[in-house]
């Protein structure tokens, strides 16, 4: 019997999310079930030391399409971000961080966005036409803020908003990023746009409805001093030719 054709992979890092696992998932499962039934949810358990794992097997009976895969220690957002879009079998694959701060309805919008062509498409925050409904704290924004100039300073990149958690791939994309991701920690986003521009893909930025959750696993001093650090670890990387396939050197 030949394998399910799978249009859409939702890929999600968790680390100690019991507290809040269970409705999101299930909201998305629902909205996916009704817009995408063809799809796949595969969530990454990075190293969790709560009953995160336990909760997302227990919630495999009331998700049939809900894949559970495990990091044994925890390795940071990107090294989960990696296992999954390694694991993905969808034409298209969707990232969202757990508490969907981004609600899961936006994906529409993103894919409409990669229908046209594109073969990334990021949700941002600070467009125009973004929708902040509810703020992070002012700390949060300013050193988002902060790190956003950091990054145009010294990366080729233009966009406005390379940390929102609501990202969209072709699986082409996927074949292309995956490979070459180095960084483990927060500072993943930055690299995944790197190695698509250097590899020639069409990325878009379009706005979004965000709406902060409170309860954050980001710690701003430590997070913020590792992103600093592996920002300029990909600018080596790229200096380098690190990030480009053979045939382009």
């Amino acid at each position: 019997m030949p394998e399910q054709r799978i249009n859409l992979s939702l890929v999600v890092p968790v680390f100690n999310e019991e507290k809040r696992l269970s409705e999101p998932l299930l909201h998305a499962y629902e909205y996916l079930k009704t817009n995408n039934p063809e799809h796949e949810i595969l969530y990454v358990d990075d190293g969790s030391t709560d009953r995160t794992h336990d909760l997302l097997n227990e919630l495999t009976k009331q998700v049939p399409t809900l894949k559970v895969l495990q990091n044994p220690k925890n390795e940071g957002k990107g090294a989960a971000f990696q296992n999954g879009l390694a694991h993905a079998k969808g034409d298209v694959v969707l990232f969202s961080d757990a508490d969907f701060s981004a609600p899961i309805e936006e994906s529409a919008r993103l894919l409409r966005a990669l229908q046209e062509g594109y073969d990334i498409v990021i949700g941002s925050r600070g467009l125009p036409n973004s929708n902040i409904e509810v703020h992070q704290a002012w700390t949060r924004e300013y050193m988002g803020k902060i790190f956003n100039f950091i990054i145009r300073s010294i990366l080729p990149l233009r966009f406005h908003d390379t940390q929102c958690g609501f990202k969209m791939f072709t699986q082409k994309a996927v074949r292309t990023i995956v490979p070459k991701l180095r960084i483990k920690g927060f500072a993943f986003d930055v690299e995944l746009l790197i190695i698509g521009q250097a590899n020639q893909l069409k990325i878009a930025e379009i706005p979004v409805t965000w709406r902060n959750v409170l309860d954050s696993r980001v710690h701003p001093i430590r997070n913020s001093l590792e992103m600093l650090r592996d920002t300029f670890r990909i600018r080596f990387n790229l200096a380098n030719n690190r990030y480009q396939s053979a045939s382009d050197r």
